[in-house]
């Protein structure tokens, strides 16, 4: 075979690269399609493990929720405050897209948006109704504006809107209490991927709910819109025990939130202590519920029957131990405080100290105390001092000794993270509680109660009901007691809840 000459070959490779060419160009004129680019926002999140958002709802929460957790965002949503289609509308869009959606609120307020939107540097804003429309071109971002109108569905988006595809989920929990209208903030934190937990309140442990989702969805990164959930070191302690699951009787983790306890008082096996005694286990139950059910009718809270079971017990001789006080065992208490346990009942024990510290006989019942349905009573009616003896004086104590009692429960439940424990102190004379205004009520793990325990006539009763209401530190709930042989005549549910304030607890003996 005889080869082309040289240029001859030149010209062949020259019309081969040509027709290669034509085959991986496209062909120019109204054929020719450009799908718009991809883009997705850049998320992260919160720096702390626990971070509240001391913003107030509306413009404030929007903004500071896509500050959190946006970095980036290819597409940011506005919408009028107010406007609830709008809104509906716009979380449709956000979710979407993965796209932040920040509030347009006339005035001042127009200045945080603007700032937000120059960090955010969108590509592209979808503005929900005609005042975003205005308010956005206003604020003189360089993005083009799609408007879209709020009808509350999701619409039909512009088809030259550059293409936004969701993030990556941001692993964060996202806390909102219902009583605020943080709609914008909760439709960014969802764009963004995170689990949004909405509150009754801004204690996740008094919320049935919240504490369902926390424990299904153990929080990892927390934030919480709205300073009232605050600080953050409480904040996560509640998280903590919320995420445990377990709940008080009545439901919860706040042991007098949302009930109202009625209790039948005494020691098991010993009728001359009171109503307690007087019958076993099960039919103790069965008469604290029965009593319970009889307040239900002047109750706005659901009513939770319980036994105060008297763990030691004030005697006339010394012991051996020379405190003048019995102390039951663990084991002898154990049955009583299961089975209430089993049939949905509080329990409280009740301490007689005498000249026992206090602390230490608490100790006494750790594993009882343990259990998240069990809390703590004390008698100061019986605490002794050094030369004192049982029976000839009424007996006090010092609220620098309740205190050290406190501290100590309030770490135990702070160390197995339990629900919050009911700590009782009985009253029917103010020397009983010595410095009452110095009772430490800080402990968020415990609910102190002042329960007046006078007996008599009703006009007595009443006095002394006065008397423990002005005595005792602001805000402290109360308690009532109905004695079946000493009240004369003892009151009925409907008179005893006649008192105000509302007694939280009501015991019988």
């Amino acid at each position: 075979m005889v080869s082309p000459p040289p240029r001859f070959r030149s010209l062949m490779l020259v019309a081969v690269v040509a027709a290669l060419a034509a085959c991986t160009t496209p062909a120019a004129g109204p054929s020719a399609t450009t799908e718009p680019p991809e883009l997705t926002a850049e998320v992260t999140p919160p720096q702390g493990k626990t971070t509240v958002l001391d913003a107030p709802p509306g413009v404030g929460a929007a903004i500071a929720v896509s500050a959190q957790l946006f970095r980036r965002a290819p597409l940011v949503v506005v919408v009028a405050e107010g406007d609830a289609k709008g809104m509906a509308t716009a979380s449709a869009v956000a979710g979407k897209a993965g796209a932040p959606v920040l509030l347009a609120a006339p005035g001042p307020a127009r200045d945080p948006l603007r700032r937000e939107l120059a960090r955010l540097s969108p590509r592209a804003i979808v503005a929900v109704g005609g005042a975003a429309r205005e308010s956005v071109r206003s604020n003189g971002t360089d993005a083009p504006v799609f408007g879209v109108e709020g009808t509350g569905a999701a619409p039909e988006l512009p088809a030259d809107l550059p293409h936004v595809v969701p993030p990556t989920p941001v692993a964060v929990t996202v806390l909102v209490d219902r009583a605020r209208d943080d709609a914008a903030a909760v439709a960014t934190a969802r764009a963004a991927g995170a689990a949004v937990v909405a509150v009754h309140g801004t204690d996740p442990r008094a919320d049935p709910a919240a504490i369902e989702a926390l424990h299904a969805a153990p929080p990892g990164a927390v934030l919480a819109v709205g300073g009232a959930f605050g600080p953050a070191e409480r904040l996560r302690s509640r998280l903590t025990v919320a995420a445990t699951g377990g709940q008080l009787p009545g439901g919860g983790q706040v042991v007098l939130s949302g009930r109202r306890l009625v209790c039948l008082y005494g020691h098991p096996g010993t009728a001359s202590l009171g109503v307690l005694g007087e019958q076993g286990v099960d039919a103790a139950v069965d008469r604290a519920r029965q009593v319970a059910k009889e307040y239900e009718p002047f109750s706005d809270v659901p009513v939770v029957p319980a036994f105060e079971i008297i763990a030691t017990v004030a005697q006339g001789s010394a012991g051996a131990d020379g405190d003048y006080s019995g102390e039951a065992s663990v084991e002898s208490l154990r049955p009583w405080v299961e089975r209430a346990r089993e049939t949905g009942l509080y329990v409280l024990l009740d301490l007689q100290p005498g000249r026992a510290d206090l602390t230490a006989q608490a100790r006494r019942y750790e594993p009882l105390l343990r259990m998240p349905h069990v809390g703590l009573a004390v008698d100061p009616e019986w605490k002794l001092g050094p030369d004192q003896l049982p029976l000839q004086q009424i007996g006090g104590i010092d609220a620098a000794e309740i205190n050290r009692t406190a501290a100590w429960l309030a770490a135990l439940t702070a160390e197995h993270a339990l629900p919050q424990k009911l700590l009782v102190i009985h009253q029917f004379r103010l020397s009983m509680i010595r410095n009452e205004h110095a009772l430490d009520t800080s402990h968020d793990e415990l609910s102190l109660l002042i329960h007046m325990d006078g007996q008599g006539t009703t006009a007595q009763k009443n006095a002394t009901w006065r008397a423990v209401v002005n005595a005792r530190p602001e805000g402290m709930p109360l308690g009532w007691k109905n004695f079946y042989d000493e009240d004369h005549p003892m009151l009925t549910p409907a008179q005893t809840m006649a008192h105000e304030p509302k007694p939280l607890m009501i015991t019988y003996q």
